[in-house]
């Protein structure tokens, strides 16, 4: 897609700018991923991205096994009032028998333990009766058990040479858990992104500082380096840049030839100090600018040679929106990892929007509750200020209004994106 010609109006009507997902099909048209692959031990791959398939090498338990404490037998020997047999072997687990049950025989077995052959049901520990007479044990076992209770076959969780994760996929602690029980120590990931946090403005502080009436202190650096660590990242902080149009584009050139991913807040808009997006023309290319949502509008999507260039919004509020929507999913892609979009469930607005702008996708901070029929509804936070922090601290998501919404009335469905399903914590 080709860029626009820059506008002077800065009240460019919405129809005019990108809409939510014409901008989200430029990023998955534009990106792939950069980062190279490196084999790690197990234990460090907690969050990473997969750099190949992982592959059942053999069945998974390798052998039957029973689930519980109890007796093991042949069922066919079981009749519907019940068994009597003789014990005849004790096997508890990580010791197996290689004796073949006799008819009528039956095995001691505990909880992991290997089937013993001829095998195939098991009778739990607390349901039977054990007795000794002349010297020989002997346990009765209960009626109305089927074949193959209480024992978990060969390959019952997967079967050898199933595919058990893909290239791409991030890896949970249960994916460890699966991982772990191929027998696989090392599997191969993507190397981590290398990003560079880089904050602007002459009046941004960072906590410590002395500041004075016009300064601001930096949250959006402590919000996005929060919302990345979440994914597979090195953040490197370039600190806060001056509104100098020179240290700007000094900083981007050297920026691009060392990281992956050059992330930045404020400086996006067209004011005679806003130098990002002059920057980015100069040093390279930019595929987007100007998003028809609210807030968020002055968004910057580009590269700067192989570095990617993603430029947010200055205001708080509209940075963590952003970055949800957009930056989430740009650096998971570059990362080797899918397109990751967020979790969206329906429910009943508790508030109304008497007018909304059409043409323009709007996100309002929202909260969860519970009417008074026990039903979750969604609650809009009382103020729509992009800097008030506040508000992203109260919400437990976003509420997303579509651009052909004119209103919202109370009690109708929208669209709430928790900030759980979004890597959030």
């Amino acid at each position: 897609m080709t860029a626009k010609p820059l506008l002077n109006d800065c009240f460019l009507h919405d129809k005019d700018r990108l809409k939510h997902a014409e901008a989200l099909a430029i990023l998955k048209d534009r990106l792939a991923p950069v980062a190279l692959s490196q084999t790690i031990p197990l234990g460090e791959a907690l969050g990473r991205i997969l750099a190949e398939d992982i592959t059942a090498p053999r069945n998974i338990p390798l052998a039957d096994n029973s689930a519980v404490d109890g007796y093991a037998f042949r069922f066919a020997d079981h009749d519907e009032a019940g068994g009597f047999f003789r014990l005849r072997q004790r096997v508890a687990a990580g010791h197996a028998s290689n004796e073949m049950l006799a008819p009528w025989g039956a095995a001691r077995i505990f909880t992991g333990a290997v089937m013993p052959p001829g095998a195939d049901t098991v009778a739990m520990q607390e349901d039977c009766e054990t007795h000794s007479q002349d010297g020989e044990d002997f346990v009765i076992v209960p009626q109305g058990l089927k074949k193959g209770a209480n024992c978990r076959k060969a390959g019952e969780d997967v079967a050898e040479s199933t595919k058990i994760l893909t290239s791409g996929h991030r890896l949970k602690p249960q994916d460890l858990a699966a991982i772990a029980s191929t027998g696989l120590a090392e599997i191969t990931v993507y190397r981590k992104l290398k990003v560079a946090l880089v904050s602007t403005g002459d009046e941004l502080r960072r906590p410590g500082d002395l500041i004075t009436v016009g300064d601001v202190y930096d949250s959006n650096h402590y919000l996005l380096k929060s919302l990345a660590a979440g994914l597979p990242v090195e953040i490197e902080d370039l600190g806060i840049l001056k509104d100098d149009a020179g240290l700007v584009e000094r900083t981007l050139a050297e920026a691009s030839k060392t990281f992956d991913i050059i992330l930045t807040t404020g400086g996006a808009s067209r004011g005679e100090e806003d130098h990002m997006q002059t920057a980015l023309e100069k040093l390279g290319q930019r595929h987007m600018w100007q998003l028809a949502i609210k807030p968020g509008r002055p968004m910057m999507f580009g590269q700067i040679g192989n570095c990617v260039f993603l430029g947010l919004p200055g205001n708080p509020v509209a940075a963590m929106v952003c970055f949800l929507l957009y930056g989430r999913p740009v650096l998971s892609v570059l990362g080797g990892g899918g397109f990751v979009e967020p979790q969206r469930f329906q429910a009943p607005a508790d508030f109304e929007v008497p007018k909304k702008k059409p043409d323009r996708r709007e996100f309002y901070r929202g909260i969860l509750g519970i009417d008074e029929n026990g039903k979750t509804i969604a609650r809009k936070f009382d103020r729509d200020g992009s800097g008030l922090i506040t508000g992203l601290r109260e919400a437990d998501g976003l509420i997303e209004i579509p651009e052909d919404a004119t209103s919202v009335k109370r009690g109708e469905l929208v669209t709430f994106l928790p900030f759980s399903g979004m890597g959030v914590l």
